[in-house]
Formats: C-alpha cells, sequence, structure tokens
C-alpha cells in the first residue's frame, strides 16, 4: 500500500495540524496530519503512525496551492502507453511553457503535449512512429538558469 499525504507546516516552532481526506486502495479515509521537524504523525480511525518521508529531510514540508515559487520538472512523459506521432523539437532548441512538443496518439486520439516549463530542450528519447509506454520519459527540457541576487 502506498500513502502519500501533503501534511501541515511548522510556524514559529509549534507543530500544526491539518484534516486530509485520501484514498486506500479505493477506500476513502479522514487522516489528521502533523508534522514536527522531519517527523510526521497521521491519525487514520484511530490509528496513529508515525512516518518520515526521505526527501522532505531538512526541509519544511510545502503547503499545495499555486505553483509560484515551486521547481517543477521539466520532464515529459506519456500518461498513458501510445505512439509518437510527430516531435516537434530537438535538443538544443529553446521552448517556452505550453509550447507543443510533440504529438502523441492514444487509445485512438492525437493528443499535443506541452512543454511544462520554458527552457532548453537537452534530450530527446522518441522519434516519430515510435511506440512509448506510459511513465517514461520522452523530452527532458532543462530551464534556465536564473541569477540569484
Amino acid at each position: 500500500m502506498c500513502l502519500r499525504i501533503v501534511a501541515s507546516v511548522q510556524h514559529g516552532g509549534e507543530t500544526i495540524g491539518e484534516k486530509r481526506k485520501v484514498i486506500i486502495d479505493g477506500e476513502e479515509f479522514e487522516v489528521d496530519v502533523e508534522v514536527d521537524g522531519e517527523n510526521y504523525r497521521a491519525t487514520i480511525e484511530g490509528r496513529t503512525f508515525d512516518f518520515i518521508i526521505p526527501e522532505a529531510k531538512g526541509s519544511a514540508p510545502r503547503k499545495r496551492g499555486s505553483a509560484g515559487g515551486r521547481k517543477r520538472s521539466g520532464t515529459v512523459s506519456a500518461s498513458m502507453p501510445g505512439k509518437v506521432v510527430t516531435v516537434e523539437v530537438s535538443v538544443g532548441e529553446s521552448v517556452e511553457e505550453g509550447q507543443t512538443i510533440l504529438i502523441l496518439e492514444a487509445m485512438k486520439m492525437q493528443n499535443e503535449v506541452a512543454a511544462p516549463i520554458s527552457g532548453t530542450v537537452s534530450e530527446v528519447h522518441c522519434e516519430d512512429g515510435m511506440n512509448v509506454e506510459a511513465n517514461v520519459p520522452l523530452v527532458v527540457i532543462t530551464p534556465p538558469v536564473q541569477d540569484e541576487g
């Protein structure tokens, strides 16, 4: 069973909890989640579970919401198996967020796949007419380097 919970935030040294609805094996549960540093505690139907999220070590958990300060991935994968109709970009080409980078046919429908971020195409792992599996990287876009200052 895999459980992913977006939890609460720490504010001024205090632990703040939240209630979340999660679906586990097709069944919906209401979960009380608390976070204290890198330690999490979830209570589901009166049972309490302590856990950590390895990638969260040393960093405050993020709240869901706008992608304002969130780093987004430039890796583009097919959400389902299909066939690449055309690849519209090549390595080294600059792309803008939302620009069509390839057309994928899945379930007898052609879908335009857009760039999730602006940047430079650093890898292309597919070609016209290629059959692809779900969740396999097809194109990787590297974001432009931003000066911090």
